[in-house]
C-alpha cells in the first residue's frame, strides 16, 4: 500500500517570539515590584526639580527649591490675608450704608415735599451723606438749632457706634458763590462753611463718636456741585476706613517731587 503524503502544514510563528514575549511581561512585573518597594528620597526629587528650573530659568541659579517655596508661599498667604481684610471691608462698608441710608429715608420722608432731600453717594469702601444746608441750619446762622436734626445726627451716630468697623468721619462745608462779609463771627463763607462743620462734629461727639475719628474740613464756595446755588449750599458727612487714608497720605505730592 502507497504511503500517503502528509499535506502541508502553515507556516507557524518563530519559536523565538513566545519566549521573548515571556520575558518582556517578567522585566514588566519585575519594575513594577520595585516601584512598589521603592521609598521617594525627597531631597533628591527637590534637588532635580531645582535642576530643571534652573535650565529652564524659572529661578535664579543661586536661589535654591526651598527658599523660592517659601517666598511663594509666604506671598501667596499675604494675598489670601489681603483679600479677605479688603472682603471684610467692603462688607463692613456696604452694610453701613444700606444702614444709614434707612436713616436717610427716614429723614426725608419727615420733611416737607419742598424741602431738600439728603442723598447718598457710595464709592469704594467709603460714602458720603450730601446734606442740604437747608435741612441742618438757618440761612447765616451756624448753630444746630434744630431739633430734628440733632435727632438725625443722634441716629447716625448710634449706626456708627454699632458697626464692627471703625469709621472716618470727616465734615465738609459747603456755601454759595453769594458774598457774605460781616464784622463779627462768621465774618465771610470760610467762617460759615467752617463752623457748620465744626458744629456737627460737636453734635457728634455729644452722641459719643470718637474724637480721634472726626475731622473737619471747609471749602466756601470753591467747590461747587452745581451751577445752582441751592445745591452748593450743604454740609457733607463722609464715611471712609482708616486704610484709605492711610494710602492717599502715602501717595507722592507736589513738594515730595520738588525735593
Amino acid at each position: 500500500m502507497a504511503k500517503e503524503k502528509c499535506p502541508e502544514c502553515p507556516k507557524c510563528l518563530p519559536g523565538w517570539l513566545v519566549q521573548f514575549g515571556d520575558l518582556m511581561s517578567l522585566l514588566l512585573t519585575f519594575f513594577i515590584l520595585l516601584l512598589s518597594m521603592a521609598v521617594m528620597d525627597k531631597k533628591k526629587v527637590e534637588e532635580y526639580f531645582d535642576v530643571m528650573k534652573k535650565a529652564m530659568g524659572f529661578i535664579d541659579s543661586s536661589t535654591d527649591v526651598q527658599t523660592q517655596s517659601d517666598k511663594y508661599s509666604t506671598e501667596s498667604s499675604n494675598s489670601q490675608s489681603d483679600d479677605i481684610e479688603s472682603t471684610s471691608l467692603e462688607d463692613a462698608v456696604a452694610e453701613t450704608a444700606e444702614e444709614v441710608t434707612e436713616v436717610v429715608q427716614q429723614m426725608n420722608d419727615s420733611t416737607t415735599e419742598d424741602t431738600e432731600q439728603i442723598q447718598i453717594e457710595k464709592g469704594k469702601n467709603e460714602f458720603t451723606l450730601d446734606i442740604p444746608s437747608t435741612i441742618m441750619f438757618e440761612e447765616g446762622k451756624y448753630e444746630l438749632s434744630n431739633a430734628n436734626s440733632k435727632r438725625f445726627i443722634a441716629k447716625i451716630a448710634r449706626v456708627i457706634r454699632t458697626m464692627p468697623h471703625a469709621f472716618n468721619i470727616e465734615i465738609i462745608g459747603h456755601t454759595s458763590t453769594n458774598t457774605f462779609t460781616s464784622e463779627n463771627i462768621p465774618r465771610d463763607n470760610w467762617d460759615i462753611s467752617a463752623l457748620r462743620s465744626i458744629s456737627v462734629v460737636k453734635e457728634l461727639i455729644k452722641n459719643r463718636i470718637d474724637p480721634g475719628t472726626l475731622k473737619v474740613a471747609a471749602y466756601s464756595s470753591y467747590h461747587p456741585k452745581s451751577e445752582m446755588a441751592i445745591d452748593n449750599r450743604r454740609v457733607e458727612m463722609r464715611f471712609f476706613s482708616g486704610n484709605n487714608q492711610e494710602d492717599v497720605l502715602g501717595e507722592e505730592n507736589f513738594f515730595d517731587r520738588l525735593e
